[in-house]
């Protein structure tokens, strides 16, 4: 039996490849001025979106080999962040069907995988809608 879906004020829908683009920042910066504003947000990635909480990411990106010492975070610690900081307003999905394709099945544990026949009811419990990416 599906987990219920809570009732929020935006789904964000990231679709496609966005690490292609400013995608990414993008969808995160606007999340986290919602969040600032006391919205209530969940973020659905389908395609190679579902990429960005892949467990396989660490906390790390590849050292840059010009600055050896400085680190910068991967994509899933930064999500993995903004939950922890926004425990009951941020809800993060991942489609299941497109994360087990493309080789992202093992997530880190504070996003939901969810059937992408569950897509639709996440729309219904959202007040507005946003696609970024491809659809």
């Amino acid at each position: 039996m599906a987990r219920p879906i809570p009732a929020t004020d935006v789904l964000l829908n990231l679709f496609g490849a966005p690490h292609q683009s400013d995608l990414v920042t993008s969808a995160l910066r606007l999340a986290t001025a919602l969040l600032d504003r006391g919205a209530r947000v969940q973020i659905w990635t389908c395609g190679d979106a579902t990429g960005l909480t892949s467990a396989a990411l660490g906390d790390t990106k590849p050292r840059d080999l010009t600055d050896l010492e400085r680190r910068h975070p991967s994509t899933a610690l930064i999500v993995r962040d903004l939950l922890a900081d926004h425990p009951d307003r941020l809800y993060w999905y991942v489609c299941r069907f497109c994360a087990d394709d493309r080789g992202a099945a093992d997530q880190i544990p504070q996003v939901s995988k969810r059937s992408p026949f569950l897509f639709a009811e996440h729309v219904k419990a959202a007040d507005k809608a946003l696609v970024m990416g491809v659809c």
